[in-house]
């Protein structure tokens, strides 16, 4: 089994991305770690970690992205560089999930998998029996969420379905949260993208069998 080297560029899953970055500040000693740790990772971040890029080291530097969204324009602009880093770069990227980041972008570096809690969002709906009334008021409750709070609880619904209710998803079910990720990255309304899983599991014939 190949083991990949942690000091060389990697994509890194995880939910804990300021703790993650923490962690690497001291791991990566003596080396020279720069971070570029955002909510929201747009292009003129992405056009800051380019220019921090070329900016020559006579040893290893490695840069730091850490993101709970990142938009295609600045993934895209970032292609170049991953694939062809100049002398002595490395490239770290964190995020809470790999459906965040452009199949391009997976392409081009390892993925590792850090630490990734489905404590951030504890969902109490039955999904086995759940009705339109709760359907309602939960989209109600959730009516003014972030972007990365919705990708996280389209996580905790995915733990409750499987997990704590433990459902066997129709196809219908699996393709709506595969789709939920990157139509939230689209900036999809998150109720709309939260009604279209939970309107699947109302009157679900196999729910609860």
């Amino acid at each position: 089994m190949l083991i990949h080297d942690s000091r060389k560029s990697h994509i890194l899953i995880s939910t804990e991305i300021e703790s993650e970055f923490e962690r690497l500040l001291d791991e990566l000693k003596p080396n020279r770690v720069v971070g570029f740790i955002e909510e929201d990772f747009k292009i003129e971040h992405a056009k800051a970690v380019v220019a921090e890029s070329y900016i020559s080291e006579s040893q290893t530097k490695y840069i730091v992205i850490g993101s709970s969204s990142f938009t295609n324009v600045a993934q895209n602009s970032l292609l170049k560089v991953l694939e062809e880093p100049p002398q002595n770069i490395e490239f770290i990227i964190i995020s809470p999930t790999k459906s965040n980041l452009l199949p391009t972008v997976r392409s081009r570096l390892p993925i590792v998998k850090g630490e990734v809690t489905h404590a951030i969002q504890k969902v109490e709906l039955n999904l086995a029996r759940i009705d339109y009334a709760e359907v309602f008021a939960f989209l109600k409750a959730n009516a003014r969420i972030k972007k990365s709070e919705a990708k996280e609880l389209v996580e905790a619904l995915y733990h409750r379905a499987t997990v704590v209710d433990m459902l066997i998803l129709s196809d219908e079910q699996l393709d709506n949260f595969d789709k939920a990720y990157r139509l939230i990255e689209l900036n999809s309304r998150p109720q709309s993208v939260l009604a279209m899983i939970l309107m699947s599991f109302v009157g679900d014939k196999n729910a609860g069998n």
